[in-house]
C-alpha cells in the first residue's frame, strides 16, 4: 500500500502553509524562507520495510526513516523536537507530530496522480501538492 508513495514528487503548489507555520509557532524570518521553498519529496521503501521521505531543496535537506506504527524521535525543518508516528489510514501517510503538549499532523495521499499532503494543525489546514517526476 505504501508502494504507490515511492518516487520523487517535484512541488507544484502550496496554499495556506504560512498560516499553517504561525500555528506551529514557527518565526518570521523562517516561514519567509519556508513560503518561498519548493522542495522535492523522495519516498523510499527498503526490503525491511523501513520508509525514507527526504524532503529536499536548496534551502534545506531533510530527511526521516521510520516503520509504520512504530513512533520515533524527530527534528523537523523548523528545528522542532517531536515524538512522531506514521500510520497508513484508509489509503493514507498519516504522519502525527507531538511536542510540548501540542500535535500536528500531515496527511499524504494520492489523488489523480498526484501526491496531496494536507498539514493540520488545530482548525488551520495548509495544502501541498506534489507531481510525479518521470
Amino acid at each position: 500500500m505504501v508502494e504507490k508513495f515511492v518516487g520523487t514528487w517535484k512541488m507544484i503548489s502550496s496554499d495556506n502553509f504560512d498560516d499553517y507555520m504561525k500555528a506551529l509557532g514557527v518565526g518570521f524570518a523562517t516561514r519567509q524562507v519556508g513560503n518561498r521553498t519548493k522542495p522535492n519529496l523522495i519516498v523510499t521503501v527498503d526490503d525491511q520495510g523501513t520508509i525514507c521521505l527526504k524532503s529536499q531543496s536548496t534551502f534545506k535537506t531533510t530527511e526521516i526513516k521510520f516503520k509504520l506504527n512504530e513512533p520515533f524521535d524527530e527534528t523537523t525543518a523548523d528545528d522542532r523536537k517531536t515524538r512522531t508516528v506514521v500510520t497508513l489510514e484508509s489509503g493514507k501517510l498519516v504522519q502525527k507530530q507531538n511536542w510540548d503538549g501540542k500535535e500536528t499532523n500531515i496527511e499524504r495521499e494520492i489523488t489523480d496522480g498526484k501526491l496531496i499532503a494536507k498539514c493540520i494543525m488545530g482548525d488551520v489546514v495548509a495544502v501541498r501538492t506534489y507531481v510525479k517526476e518521470a
